[in-house]
C-alpha cells in the first residue's frame, strides 16, 4: 500500500513516493513544523504489524542517529502514526551510485572522491560500534557536487549489543 502525495504521518505530509525495497519504503515529505523537505522510511504495509521489523527499524534509526557526519544521511525523527511506523530522515540531494554508475565509469578523480567519502563515513560509524552490512552503490548517493552520502543502516549490527550478548553469562536450565 503506497502513500499517496498529501497524506499525513504526524507533522510529515507525503510528497512523492521515491522508491521501495523488500524491508521499506521510501517518500520525499515536507516537516510541515519546521518547513523543510525530509525523507520517510517506513515499513511496507505486509510488516507493520511484524515485531522484528519494527525492532530493526527503531535500531535503525537510533544506530544512525547516534552518528553525526557528512557523509552519512541523519536521522531527524521516529515516529508512528495511523498504524505507520517511521524514521524521517535527511533527505539527500543527487542520484544514486548505481545509476550513476549505469551512464558510465567514473574519473579517477570522481571514483576516488566518493570512495573516500565512504571509506570516512564507514570508519565514523565504526568508531561508534554501527556495523553498516549493506555497502552497495544502491545505498550510497552521489551529490551534485561530486561528494558521496551512505544512506540505508538498516541491516546495520551495533558492535555493542553483540559485545552485550556475548558478555551476559547464560543460565543453566537446573
Amino acid at each position: 500500500m503506497s502513500l499517496t502525495s498529501g497524506t499525513r504521518l504526524g507533522r510529515y505530509e507525503i510528497r512523492e513516493k521515491l522508491g521501495a525495497g523488500g524491508m521499506a519504503e521510501v517518500y520525499r515529505a515536507e516537516d510541515t513544523e519546521l518547513k523543510r523537505l525530509v525523507a520517510i522510511k517506513l515499513l511496507p504495509a505486509d510488516t507493520v504489524s511484524d515485531d522484528h521489523a519494527r525492532k530493526r527499524l527503531l535500531r535503525e534509526a537510533r544506530s544512525v542517529a547516534a552518528l553525526t557526519h557528512p557523509h552519512i544521511c541523519a536521522v531527524y525523527d521516529i515516529g508512528e502514526d495511523q498504524g505507520h511506523r517511521f524514521i524521517a530522515m535527511q533527505l539527500v540531494d543527487g542520484e544514486p551510485l548505481d545509476v550513476r554508475l549505469a551512464r558510465g565509469r567514473l574519473s579517477q578523480k570522481d571514483a576516488l572522491t566518493i570512495a573516500c567519502d565512504i571509506a570516512d563515513a564507514l570508519a565514523e560509524a565504526h568508531q561508534h560500534g554501527v556495523i553498516h552490512r549493506d555497502i552497495k552503490p544502491s545505498n550510497v548517493i552521489v551529490t551534485p557536487r561530486g561528494g558521496a552520502v551512505v544512506l540505508d543502516f538498516g541491516l546495520a549490527r551495533l558492535v555493542a549489543d553483540d559485545e552485550n550478548a556475548q558478555q551476559t553469562p547464560s543460565r543453566s536450565p537446573h
